[in-house]
């Protein structure tokens, strides 16, 4: 049966540009289809203010690259561009402790400590992973609370997918790859690489991964969803597969056309991937997929919490957008994170923070606003708020998971949308907070927190894992150790979805290496195999 494509992978991000790359070196053919837009440094916004290219939410005409999701559980950000979520996360390159092999649902499925170093490592030079070389205010005044309060010894600067190069602006010739990569020129410290990195330095998965796939032939796709995924002829995908699409950022020429290939590669992120598998469930697209697909989603357990120091005595938007952390205790790692200069949007939900839990924290929150008008009011004024805040992301090992479903929401009965379903993830960390409150009262600022975790006990989350976990049989994961869809042949999930256990870490780093390992599995198009 002849196809359009050997290979189409659903998704650009750090699951979907690795399997592009690595797929088009192996001799096949390769098309990525991609829902976000395409950026170049000059598009970027230079402030979140400019939210039509900022906030990606098509169906109000906005075509930027950040999502915000709402679901009953959490608050999930994430990145809608070609690159994936690489060109709005914070550069952050760390891997998880050895103790997550053994862990979860893919526990015992492969000799994970043996095989994944060497991954990890290929994945740190294609990204250009360093140490960061650019400390500010925040990072500076994260290491003093940290001596101040006993775990100064904890403090390290993160490794970062950054070019520093000879010098802040300076520009350079391909550094990575001998030529074959694009130019990049040395990070400034401006704080703007969750907004779009405009001035070249953030490596970026366009400039490694899918630049090399596309040098070698492969075809992005943009501006397209999938929105049909269903075999050819065999009911198992043995003969391959038609998948249907549309414009994404049209609101009526949507320009559908139906593209066949003999593999598919879902790398669509966490939520996309679950999202569109279910669905093709439902429908009976694929109707054989695990009981397991939508279990076992993690969040690292985040809060984000901060403290304001209102006035002109630091500047925090200063450096990278991660640039240092600390661990307080054994199970809670937080990070310093700062947005560039002007970009205050996320100051609209800033709010003065309070412990406890339920309406127990609303009570307390309100007698704080009346009890505190000035520091209330301080606290959550947004103009300022990236120049003056420190804000800290709170990460722990301790692992906790949710249920995603298909269900009509009571706001739009509509459709059947993503739910979720289980326990509440803490949003009251109180380690976490005790540490942010000590630093206000000692060094003069205003702890904070947003005003989702307090009204709605939400958390919010970058780090959005699991849903299409590894197991042993499908009954207990979705996918097998090398990445294929049980019941399915030519089918396979190379994403954050993926993932089986807690990382505890930003998972950016883990999600490279796990593809990495993946397309070792898969043979060169003549059918030779090449050593990993």
């Amino acid at each position: 049966m002849a196809h359009d494509f050997d290979f189409v992978v659903i998704g650009s991000g750090f699951g979907g540009s690795v399997a592009a790359c690595r797929l088009a070196e192996k001799g096949y053919s390769v098309a990525v289809v991609e829902m976000g837009k395409r950026w170049t440094a000059k598009d970027f916004p230079k402030t979140t203010w400019r939210l039509r290219r900022w906030i990606w939410r098509p169906g109000l005409r906005l075509f930027g690259f950040y999502n915000m999701r709402p679901f009953k559980h959490v608050m999930i950000l994430c990145g809608n561009a070609v690159g994936g979520g690489s060109i709005t996360y914070a550069n952050t390159m760390l891997s998880p402790p050895d103790v997550v092999w053994g862990e979860g649902s893919w526990k015992g499925l492969a000799p994970w400590r043996d095989e994944m170093p060497a991954h990890y490592a290929t994945a740190r030079r294609m990204l250009g992973v360093t140490e960061n070389r650019i400390l500010g205010d925040a990072d500076r005044m994260l290491k003093q609370i940290a001596d101040d309060q006993g775990v100064g010894d904890t403090f390290y600067k993160t490794d970062v997918a950054v070019y520093f190069g000879e010098g802040p602006g300076r520009e350079h010739a391909d550094p990575y790859f001998g030529g074959a990569g694009p130019p990049r020129k040395g990070c400034i410290g401006c704080g703007g690489c969750m907004v779009g990195c405009r001035f070249e330095a953030k490596n970026t998965l366009d400039k490694n991964y899918l630049y090399l796939a596309e040098q070698r032939g492969a075809q992005v796709l943009a501006e397209t969803r999938v929105v049909d995924l269903r075999p050819l002829g065999a009911a198992d995908g043995s003969d391959g597969y038609a998948l249907r699409t549309e414009r994404s950022t049209a609101w009526f020429a949507k320009r559908p056309r139906t593209i066949t290939a003999q593999h598919v590669v879902v790398a669509a992120s966490a939520l996309g991937t679950m999202d569109l598998l279910l669905r093709m469930k439902e429908k009976g697209a694929l109707p054989a997929l695990s009981p397991r697909l939508g279990d076992d989603v993690r969040t690292n357990s985040e809060s984000i919490l901060g403290v304001r120091f209102p006035g002109r005595r630091f500047d925090m938007s200063q450096g990278i957008a991660i640039g240092s952390g600390i661990h307080i205790d054994r199970f809670t790692h937080i990070e310093a994170t700062r947005y560039s200069r002007g970009s205050d949007v996320l100051g609209l939900i800033a709010t003065m923070l309070v412990n406890g839990r339920g309406w127990r924290r609303i009570l307390a929150w309100m007698w704080g606003a009346l009890r505190h008008p000035i520091r209330f009011f301080r606290a959550g004024w947004p103009f300022g708020f990236a120049r003056q805040t420190l804000i800290l992301l709170v990460m722990q090992t301790i692992d906790a998971t949710l249920r995603f479903r298909l269900a009509r929401r009571w706001f739009w009965p509509f459709r059947r949308n993503l739910a979720t379903e289980g326990q509440r993830i803490p949003t009251n960390i109180p380690a976490a907070n005790a540490f942010a409150e000590r630093a206000a009262q000692k060094f003069g600022g205003i702890a904070i927190t947003s005003t989702s975790e307090i009204l709605f006990d939400l958390p919010m989350t970058a780090h959005c894992i699991g849903g299409c976990v590894m197991g042993a049989d499908a009954e207990r994961g979705v996918i097998d150790a090398q990445h294929r869809v049980f019941n399915y042949r030519n089918l396979y999930v190379v994403d954050g979805s993926a993932v089986g256990a807690n990382l505890g870490v930003n998972p950016s780093l883990t999600i490279c290496a796990l593809a990495e390992r993946a397309m070792t599995f898969i043979p060169n198009k003549d059918g030779t195999v090449t050593a990993a």
